[in-house]
C-alpha cells in the first residue's frame, strides 16, 4: 500500500489527519518535526508527504526545500498545510517546491481528494520510463512558465478520469484520460511567452501560432510508442462538435471520445480560474457557458455528465 508521511508538531493535528486517511488504502507514518521527517524519508521514502508549515526550529518551507534536494525526494509529492491564508504564504510554499497547498482547518473530503490525486501522480511517475519522464517534465515546465495555469493539467487529468469512470470506461482508457489530461498542452512549450501571456485577444498572426501547439505536442510525443494512445487527446482537444475547430475540423463523433472528454474538462477548469485575458468565472457562470456551447463547441453528453458530477470535480480542484 502507498505510504503517507504526516509532519506536524501538534499531536492532535497528526491524529486528526490520520483518522481522515483511515478510509483510504494507505499506511500512515507520523513525524513531529522536520529533522525526524527528513530522517524517515532518507531511510524509508513514503509516497506522499503532508507537511505543516508552522513548526518550531525548522519550518515547513525549509523542510520542503530539503526534501526536494534529496535524491529520493525530487519526485516525492509534498502537500503543505497551514493556517496562514495570505497569498504570499501560498507562493512561498510553491517556491519551496511544494506540489500542492491546503489551508487549515483541514476538511476531510478535500484532504482525501487531494491525497488520492497526489498518490495517483506518484504512481504515474513510478511507472514512467526515462523517455516518458522527459515528456512529463516538459509538460510540467509548460505550467511553470505561467502562474495562471498552476496545477491546471493535473486537475484536467483527474476530472477527465472521473468522468471516464462514470461512463464505465475500461481501466486502460481511464489511464489514457489521466495521462492525456496531464500532457494535453505540452505543445505550448513551442509557443512564445508573449502569446501565451497576452492579456488581450490574439491577432491574426498570433492565433495560428497558438493553434500550432496541438501539432507541436503531437510531434513531441509521437516518437514514444508507449504514449501513442495519448496522441488523439493532444491533437484533437480543440476540435469543436460542429466541425469548426482545429486542426482537422472533425465534428461530433468523429472527434475521439477521450478528446471530447478532456476538451470539456479543460474548458471548465480554464473558466473557473484566472487567465491573463480575463478573471475567473463562478461555477454557475462556467456551467452556463458550457451548456450554451453544448452541441456547437462541446459534446452535449460530456457537458451534462460534468454538470452531474460537479461537486466531485470541484473537490479535485479545490484550492
Amino acid at each position: 500500500m502507498p505510504v503517507v508521511l504526516v509532519v506536524d508538531d501538534s499531536p492532535a493535528n497528526r491524529e486528526m489527519i490520520r483518522l481522515f486517511l483511515a478510509s483510504l488504502e494507505c499506511d500512515v507514518m507520523l513525524a513531529p518535526d522536520g529533522p525526524s521527517a527528513l530522517a524517515l524519508i532518507e531511510s524509508s521514502p513514503p509516497d506522499l508527504v503532508l507537511l505543516d508549515v508552522r513548526m518550531p526550529g525548522m519550518d515547513g518551507y525549509e523542510v520542503c526545500r530539503r526534501i526536494k534536494a534529496m535524491p529520493r525526494g525530487r519526485l516525492l509529492p509534498v502537500v503543505m498545510i497551514t493556517g496562514l491564508s495570505q497569498t504570499t504564504h501560498r507562493v512561498m510554499a510553491l517556491e519551496a517546491g511544494a506540489d500542492d497547498f491546503m489551508a487549515k482547518p483541514v476538511e476531510g473530503a478535500e484532504l482525501i481528494a487531494r491525497v488520492r490525486s497526489a498518490l495517483r501522480l506518484r504512481e504515474l511517475y513510478n511507472t514512467l520510463d526515462g523517455a516518458e519522464h522527459v515528456i512529463f517534465s516538459l509538460a510540467t515546465a509548460v505550467e511553470a512558465k505561467d502562474s495562471f495555469t498552476e496545477r491546471h493539467t493535473q486537475r484536467v487529468g483527474e476530472s477527465a478520469r472521473l468522468l471516464g469512470e462514470r461512463l464505465g470506461l475500461p481501466e486502460q482508457t481511464l489511464d489514457t484520460l489521466y495521462r492525456g489530461g496531464m500532457i494535453h498542452d505540452i505543445g505550448k512549450i513551442g509557443v512564445a511567452d508573449s502569446i501565451l501571456h497576452k492579456p488581450g485577444p490574439l491577432n491574426e498572426s498570433e492565433l495560428p501560432q497558438m493553434q500550432a501547439h496541438v501539432a507541436i505536442g503531437e510531434s513531441i510525443v509521437r516518437p514514444l510508442r508507449s504514449t501513442s494512445g495519448l496522441l488523439p487527446i493532444i491533437r484533437h482537444h480543440h476540435e469543436r462538435f460542429d466541425g469548426s475547430g482545429y486542426p482537422d475540423g472533425l465534428r461530433a463523433r468523429e472527434i475521439p471520445r477521450v478528446a471530447r472528454i478532456v476538451s470539456v474538462c479543460d474548458a471548465f477548469d480554464a473558466l473557473v480560474n484566472d487567465r491573463p485575458y480575463r478573471n475567473r468565472c463562478s461555477t454557475e457562470q462556467a456551467l452556463a457557458v458550457l451548456r450554451a456551447g453544448a452541441g456547437t463547441q462541446w459534446d452535449p453528453e460530456t457537458v451534462e455528465l460534468l454538470a452531474s458530477e460537479l461537486p466531485r470535480v470541484q473537490a479535485l480542484g479545490a484550492a
